[in-house]
């Protein structure tokens, strides 16, 4: 199920949710996952960020992929 933001506002300091794109840094002990370029919704004032149930899914695939194929350092890009 996607989640869909009812406010534009950010809850942590009331800026504006803006859609962007950010860096997700993953440390699951024996692997590192770092995908860069995830769409995600930003404030701009603070910074927050919220990344669509869509895309965490996809996320934690990469994760669990990079783990499999016994990976120590992983960076990709979804752009």
């Amino acid at each position: 199920m996607t989640r869909t933001f009812a406010s534009k506002l950010c809850p942590v300091c009331g800026g504006s949710r803006v859609n962007g794109r950010v860096t997700f840094t993953a440390d699951l002990g024996e692997v590192v996952v770092v995908v860069r370029q995830v769409p995600a919704t930003v404030c701009d004032q603070c910074g927050e960020q919220w990344i669509e149930d869509t895309v965490a899914a996809s996320l934690e695939q990469r994760a669990a992929d990079a783990r499999r194929r016994g990976a120590q350092v992983e960076v990709v890009s979804m752009a």
